[in-house]
C-alpha cells in the first residue's frame, strides 16, 4: 500500500467523496447529505419515490434523562417553594437577616428552578422543529448557563444586604429563627438529594463499560446541575444561618450573622463562575474532546493506507457529541464499514463520514 503524502502527493483529489450504490443504481455519499430533490433528510419522502428512513438520524437526544430531571426539578420546586414562605415569615418576626437572606435566596431559586423546567419544557416541544438544526439538545446548556446567571446576581445580592447588615444591626430572636433554619436545611438537603440522584440514574442508563472522565464530562446536563446547584446554596445559606444564630444566642455575637451571609454569597459566586464556564463552553461548542478524538483517530488510522484528514467534534445533547470526519485513502472502503466501526465508541449521537479517494492507484 504506498504511503500517502498529503503536502506533495499531487495525485490527491480534495473534497472527491467516495460514493456508494444502492442496487437501482442511485447514489448514497454518506450520513446527513441533502437528496437530490435538496429536502433536508428529517422524516420527508425523497421526490424520486425512495423511501430515505433508513439514512436519516434522530435528533432528539436524551428524552428519558430529561423526563427524569424535569419530574425530579417539579418535586423540588413544591419543596422550596413551601419552606421560603416559612422562612419568610419567620425571618420579618425574628428580625434574623440570616434566615431573611436564606428566604429570599430560596425565592430566587424557585424563579430558576423555573427556567429549569421551561427549559426541559421548550426541548421536548421543539425537539422534532426542522429548524433546530441537531435537535433541541443544547437547550440544557442554555437553561444551565442563565440558571448560572441568576445565581451570581444571587450571590451579589445578599452579600450587598449583609454588608448592610453588618453596618446596621438589628435585634435577633434566635429561638424561632434557629428553629426555621433547621427546617429549611433539611428541606434543602432532601431537594439536593433528589436532584443529585436523578443525575445519577441518568448516567447509570449509559453502558457500564465506558466510565472514564471524558465522558462523565459529557453525560452532564447543565440544565440538572443549575438546579442542583441553586439548592445546595439553599442549603448551604441555610447551614451558615444555623452556624450564625447558635453562636450569637450563645456568644452574643450579633455581628457573626451578616458576616456569614457574606461568606454565603462568596461560595455561591464560585459556585456560578464554574457552572458559567461548563455551559457557555458547550454553548459555544469549545469543549475539550481531545480524548475522544484520539479514539477516533486511532481506529481510522489503523486501517492501511487511511489517514483522518479532518474531524469536528461538538455538543448536541448532554450524554451525545456530533461528528464529522473526512478520510483519504488510496483503496477506500464502504462508507457504511467505517460507521460501524466509530459507532462502538460512546457518546457519538450524530454521525456523518466522508471518504476521499486518491488518484493513482492503490495497492502496488
Amino acid at each position: 500500500m504506498r504511503p500517502i503524502d498529503l503536502k506533495n502527493d499531487s495525485s490527491v483529489r480534495p473534497k472527491a467523496p467516495l460514493g456508494e450504490t444502492f442496487a437501482d443504481g442511485a447514489t448514497h455519499r454518506g450520513e446527513g447529505a441533502r437528496d437530490a430533490g435538496g429536502l433536508a433528510m428529517a422524516g420527508v419522502a425523497n421526490p424520486r419515490g425512495r423511501d430515505l428512513r433508513p439514512w436519516q438520524h434522530d435528533h432528539h437526544f436524551d428524552p428519558a434523562g430529561a423526563e427524569q430531571g424535569r419530574r425530579r426539578t417539579w418535586q423540588v420546586v413544591i419543596l422550596t417553594l413551601v419552606v421560603m414562605l416559612v422562612e419568610l415569615w419567620a425571618g420579618y418576626v425574628t428580625g434574623s437577616m440570616a434566615l431573611l437572606a436564606d428566604a429570599w435566596h430560596m425565592a430566587s431559586h424557585v424563579a430558576a428552578l423555573g427556567i429549569t423546567l421551561f427549559a426541559y419544557r421548550f426541548a421536548a416541544d421543539h425537539a422534532h422543529n426542522r429548524r433546530f438544526t441537531f435537535g433541541t439538545g443544547k437547550v440544557s446548556a442554555l437553561g444551565g448557563y442563565t440558571s448560572a446567571v441568576v445565581l451570581a446576581v444571587v450571590a451579589v445580592g445578599l452579600g450587598l444586604e449583609s454588608l448592610r447588615r453588618l453596618l446596621n444591626p438589628i435585634e435577633v430572636h434566635y429561638g424561632m429563627a434557629l428553629t426555621v433554619a433547621v427546617i429549611g436545611l433539611a428541606v434543602n438537603l432532601a431537594g439536593a438529594w433528589l436532584l443529585h440522584d436523578a443525575g445519577h440514574h441518568h448516567h447509570d442508563d449509559d453502558d457500564e463499560d465506558h466510565h472514564d472522565h471524558e465522558q462523565d464530562e459529557a453525560h452532564h446536563d447543565h440544565n440538572l446541575r443549575g438546579a442542583f446547584l441553586h439548592v445546595l446554596a439553599d442549603a448551604l445559606t441555610s447551614l451558615l444561618a444555623i452556624v450564625a444564630l447558635s453562636l450569637g444566642a450563645h456568644y452574643g455575637w450579633a455581628a457573626l450573622d451578616p458576616l456569614m451571609g457574606l461568606v454565603g454569597a462568596a461560595v455561591i459566586l464560585h459556585w456560578s463562575r464554574g457552572l458559567l464556564r461548563q455551559s457557555g463552553a458547550t454553548l459555544l461548542d469549545a469543549e475539550d474532546h481531545s480524548e475522544l478524538e484520539g479514539r477516533i483517530v486511532a481506529l481510522l488510522e489503523s486501517e492501511p493506507d487511511h489517514r483522518v484528514t479532518d474531524l469536528h467534534l461538538w455538543r448536541i445533547g448532554p450524554r451525545d457529541c456530533g461528528c464529522i470526519v473526512a478520510l483519504l485513502s488510496h483503496d477506500p472502503l464502504p462508507v457504511a464499514y467505517y460507521k460501524e466501526r466509530l459507532l462502538g465508541l460512546p457518546g457519538l449521537g450524530h454521525l456523518t463520514v466522508e471518504v476521499n479517494r486518491c488518484a493513482g492507484g492503490g495497492a502496488q
